[in-house]
């Protein structure tokens, strides 16, 4: 006899840009709005809306280092000084997990920001 399986609720791990977990905290800090009901509207458990909120306010979650969440934009880089070329400029970019990515001043935007998240996906 053959028996039935049903398969309730499989789930992938959900990934949340920055901007969404900044627009999910600021939900809780509308009058009358209570973590739990963001929590339950969004289908995420309250201990890691406690968590994002922490996070948001740059305080570290419990017993990690501290880390916050910062919206992060490319923009066009500015022009280099008279007498210096673009790539005499470089900048530092520190992912978590310890990843930094050494870059010129001159690096196309684009490009960088498609690197950068795949190495955020990681």
């Amino acid at each position: 006899m053959a028996e039935r399986v049903e398969v309730v609720d499989v789930r992938r791990r959900r990934r949340w840009s920055v901007e969404e977990k900044l627009r999910i905290v600021a939900e809780c800090d509308l009058p009358g709005a209570s973590v739990s009901e963001v929590a339950r509207r969004h289908d995420l458990s309250t201990g890691l809306l406690f968590t994002w909120r922490r996070m948001a306010e740059g305080r570290p979650a419990r017993g990690a280092e501290p880390v916050a969440l910062l919206p992060v934009y490319v923009t066009e880089p500015p022009a280099p000084p008279r007498g210096r070329s673009p790539r005499a400029a470089r900048m530092e970019i520190g992912l978590p997990g310890g990843i930094k990515l050494k870059v010129d001043a001159g690096v196309d935007p684009e490009a960088l920001a498609a690197v950068v998240a795949v190495l955020q996906r990681r």
